[in-house]
């Protein structure tokens, strides 16, 4: 049985690996999602210029607060939105998605199948 310390070090020589090849700039930054044990956290950032440009969370109760619980599916599709809704509003079309880690599976998918049908591309 693989423990839990275990499957977070597997998750983050993934991540390592992944770090190498993805790469956000001010025109295509990068779509960085990470996933705790309650809330759910997005960031889109310019590596270049080593700045955040969007950074949104289950945390926020003006867009979260009716929601039963913050950390499940219903939770990533309405953060899918917002992060589609705001990164539009800055005139960010395109993103590198950087899945940090995690399996594409799941909340991480819901989120980034409901980002692309509110119009980013990646």
């Amino acid at each position: 049985m693989i423990k839990a310390l275990d499957r977070n070090k597997i998750r983050l020589l993934r991540k390592r690996r992944t770090k190498k090849k993805v790469f956000g700039t001010a025109t295509r930054p990068r779509l960085v999602i990470f996933k705790s044990l309650k809330y759910l956290y997005v960031q889109l950032i310019d590596d270049e210029n080593q700045h955040t440009m969007l950074s949104l969370s289950t945390l926020n109760k003006e867009y979260f607060g009716e929601l039963k619980s913050k950390k499940n599916k219903e939770a990533a599709k309405v953060l899918g939105e917002k992060v589609a809704e705001k990164s539009l509003e800055k005139g960010i079309k395109q993103v590198v998605f950087d899945r940090n880690g995690y399996k594409y599976h799941g909340k991480l998918k819901i989120f980034a199948d409901t980002a692309r049908s509110k119009g980013l591309i990646f």
